[in-house]
């Protein structure tokens, strides 16, 4: 029997890439390539342009990526996110009668939710409140945190989104024409493509994508509804629990509305949890992938009209 043909590395010696340096991503030349340890993919020796030889270095495959527009896209997002941390700017307060962005939307539903919460939490002694304080924003401090850019005209749809449902309290058609599963599982057959069966970054992007899910499933009750819609969600439960409805979880029955809201939340979320710097900066890439593609379909999966209920419906708003 023949033995079988080694893989071929999906990057060659000196082919135009670009390789993360920290948090960033520089347009780099492979030097030179060799099997990773044990046998496991690619070790790339990289010398990244405009920079002495004296930093080249030896890298994992995971730390690669093709010269392609999207990944240049990329890299120019990663560099404004540190011009804009290295310049010192500090977020201020929207003036009276100026119109929020999709996190300060996110700050003001989240306040909605979250009042009786802290101020059972600021109820203890004065002592023991401040240390807690003390103790709580050093660990915030180190828990790894991710950067969310979104385009400009999703932020403006956010924005209309929270005047319609706050304002003018209208509510966004349910169950959704184009769901959220239907968006997740429209991305996965879009990317999967790009992507080698079988590798760290195909399985990178199931997972990701199955996060999200998750996430949404879970965080759409507790956090990224306003005040008016819960007479809706109200609505919405019944309709899970009936056997005649196809619709069975807020996957299959919220959609491209609020899967927005859930991005703008996203980096409050992802520091609660327990990963590592190394992860969090590989789900980032992983989500603002997503979100630049999403962005590019907001016309096709969200609803062109908001439906205004009845009289009823504000009586039960009030009750829920």
């Amino acid at each position: 029997m023949a033995p079988q043909k080694k893989a071929e590395p999906p990057f060659a010696k000196d082919e135009r890439v670009l390789c993360f340096h920290m948090e960033m991503l520089y347009e780099a030349k492979i030097l030179d390539v060799m099997p990773g340890e044990n046998g496991e993919g690619w070790q790339y020796k990289i010398h990244y342009k405009g920079w002495k030889s004296s930093w080249d270095d030896w890298v994992p495959q995971d730390r690669v990526r093709k010269f392609t527009d999207e990944n240049k896209d990329l890299a120019a997002q990663l560099l404004n996110q540190y011009r804009m941390l290295q310049s010192g700017k500090s977020a201020k307060q929207p003036k009276k009668g100026t119109r929020q962005t999709g996190s300060d939307l996110s700050s003001a539903r989240g306040s909605e939710e979250r009042t009786a919460g802290t101020a059972m939490a600021s109820g203890r002694g004065p002592r023991r409140a401040r240390d807690f304080d003390l103790e709580q924003e050093e660990n915030f401090h180190n828990r790894p945190s991710i950067k969310l850019p979104l385009p400009d005209h999703l932020k403006a749809m956010l924005v209309d989104d929270w005047e319609n449902v706050t304002k003018l309290q209208q509510l966004v058609p349910l169950p959704h024409v184009h769901p959220a599963n239907e968006i997740f599982d429209d991305y996965l057959a879009y990317e999967r493509p790009h992507r080698q069966e079988g590798s760290a970054s195909m399985d990178i992007l199931e997972e990701t994508i199955a996060g999200l899910r998750e996430y949404f499933d879970k965080a759409l009750g507790r956090i990224l509804l306003y005040r008016f819609e819960r007479g809706q969600y109200l609505e919405m439960h019944q309709l899970w629990n009936s056997e005649e409805s196809k619709h069975k979880s807020v996957s299959d029955t919220y959609g491209a509305e609020h899967l927005a809201r859930l991005l703008v939340s996203l980096p409050e979320l992802v520091a609660q949890t327990n990963m590592d710097q190394q992860s969090v900066n590989r789900l980032r890439e992983e989500l603002m992938k997503f979100t630049n593609w999403f962005s590019r379909h907001v016309t096709k999966y969200f609803v062109s009209e908001y439906e205004t209920p009845g009289a009823d419906y504000h009586e039960k708003s009030r009750v829920a």
